[in-house]
């Protein structure tokens, strides 16, 4: 009997082909941060490890909580508004997780149907910044902001965190260009994710409108 034959598949493998750009976001609402503190990690850590503390309650300090929301480039003042003023003085630096970006500009596009999952995306293109895990937030120096929030069984509670108003940030994109998506398709879902999902505390993903952004600018730095 004979035996039918039947063409297999073909598929074309291409040579890497990166392209980086510079990126800068603009803000077009404020960024509200909250960085864990290391008091924080540490009573998760006790909490865990089943460590009784046995001490008084320590007083809380708004301001303390204001300047441990950030997430710090440069050293970490004292938590007085003159040592902050002095840091300022002295040129502090702030950022923010670069996977913040990623992470919203990947929602958005799932969200909107844009792509059947965010696995192909995760890969597509990345986003890299000179402080490594952070990129600097710039234009506006931070303040101190105080908000009602609701935790636990509905019990009520103020946080005291970081807001810059007016803030911008340059971070650098890497893709592939012979990969899936083409450039303008990572520039039109990165702003997607400023748009509708945005960065930081209540932010416009978590019914909030804070943390919107939009791509003002692109260069190439490398072909």
């Amino acid at each position: 009997m004979a035996t039918k034959k039947t063409e297999s598949n073909v598929f074309e493998i291409k040579p890497l082909d990166i392209q980086k750009l510079s990126i800068r976001i603009k803000g077009d609402s404020p960024l509200i941060v909250h960085a864990w503190s290391e008091k924080a990690k540490k009573q998760i850590l006790d909490k865990q490890m089943k460590i009784t503390k046995t001490s008084a309650k320590e007083a809380r300090n708004p301001y303390r909580e204001f300047i441990d929301s950030m997430y710090w480039l440069t050293p970490k003042p004292e938590a007085t508004p003159d040592a902050f003023a002095e840091a300022v003085k002295n040129g502090a630096k702030w950022g923010f997780p670069v996977t913040g970006i990623k992470q919203s500009a990947n929602s958005t596009a799932y969200r909107l149907g844009w792509t059947p999952n965010q696995t192909m995306l995760r890969c597509a293109y990345f986003i890299e910044s000179e402080y490594g895990e952070l990129f600097e937030i710039k234009g506006s120096i931070p303040e101190i902001r105080e908000d009602n929030v609701t935790i636990g069984m509905g019990t009520a509670d103020l946080r005291y965190r970081a807001e810059y108003k007016d803030w911008y940030a340059d971070i650098v994109v890497s893709y592939n260009r012979s990969g899936a998506l083409t450039l303008e398709q990572i520039l039109n879902i990165i702003n997607a994710g400023g748009y509708s999902c945005g960065l930081g505390e209540w932010r416009a993903e978590k019914d909030g409108i804070f943390g919107r952004y939009h791509i003002e600018s692109s260069n190439t730095i490398s072909d």
